[in-house]
């Protein structure tokens, strides 16, 4: 059974829309960085919550490959290349979180970087979970 466990010190804020840090037990998943390509390599859009939204749903898939759920996930770094795009996107990006991982307390960090590997990709998202087993 997983057990998962936000954590906010007293007297602290509740931060939005991430947690601040999180304590779980179970068997660890680390997904690596997923941009918004699908399964077979194929960008579908280069609209930033759009691939924000695809990369969320290969790691839910990857997720599911190894048994978790999206509620199992404890940790995930974002990297984007224009911090911008991605204030820009905000209310997109925000749905696009709730309606592929759920409304779950995550450990979160984003990151803007000067670029990534794949030339198309705007976004890349990688995680850790914790799940049953």
């Amino acid at each position: 059974m997983t057990t998962k466990q936000a954590l906010l010190p007293t007297g602290w804020p509740r931060p939005k829309g991430y947690a601040n840090g999180v304590a779980a037990s179970g068997r660890m998943v680390f997904i690596a960085g997923m941009i918004g390509w699908d399964g077979q390599s194929v960008f579908h859009t280069d609209d930033f919550a759009g691939q924000v939204r695809q990369a969320l749903q290969n790691v839910v898939d990857v997720l599911a490959a190894g048994g978790g759920k999206p509620e199992h996930i404890v940790r995930m770094t974002w990297y984007v290349k224009s911090k911008k795009e991605y204030l820009a996107a905000g209310r997109e990006v925000g749905q696009a979180y709730r309606d592929v991982i759920g409304s779950f307390d995550i450990a979160m960090t984003a990151v803007e970087v000067a670029d990534l590997i794949e030339d198309r990709a705007k976004v890349e998202i990688e995680c850790t979970a914790v799940v049953p087993g």
